[in-house]
């Protein structure tokens, strides 16, 4: 794990690693998958240094031009939406909202019929 995960994060790896481990999974790799996992979930709540260096402005980040973050989105669970389930509940949003979201889309799903939603 990286310098300055958390105990719990560190808990986390220590308890994938071993089910990996007993079930056989991943042999060899238990600790490599293991802590990509964690790392991802660190990063997913803002948990590392380039999440960090988003909320400290003055400081480098990165990325300058950060997308915004999941949790900074209008629309609750929207990673996890189909185009189907976006374009529904686009119409009670402000313009700075659908500009948010296509900022999102744009540097991560790329779906072009969410982006075409966002721009009609």
């Amino acid at each position: 794990m990286p310098v300055g995960a958390s105990p719990k994060r560190e808990r986390e790896f220590r308890k994938l690693e071993k089910e990996f481990k007993q079930e056989g999974r991943y042999p060899g790799r238990e600790d490599e998958v293991a802590a990509r996992i964690v790392n991802k979930q660190r990063a997913q709540a803002g948990e590392t240094q380039e999440a960090a260096d988003r909320e400290r402005p003055g400081k480098p980040a990165a990325k300058a031009a950060a997308a915004p973050a999941v949790r900074d989105l209008p629309i609750a669970g929207y990673q996890h939406l189909t185009v189907a389930q976006i374009r529904d509940k686009l119409g009670g949003l402000s313009a700075a909202q659908r500009k948010r979201l296509r900022e999102y889309e744009a540097a991560h799903k790329k779906r072009k019929g969410v982006l075409d939603a966002l721009d009609s």
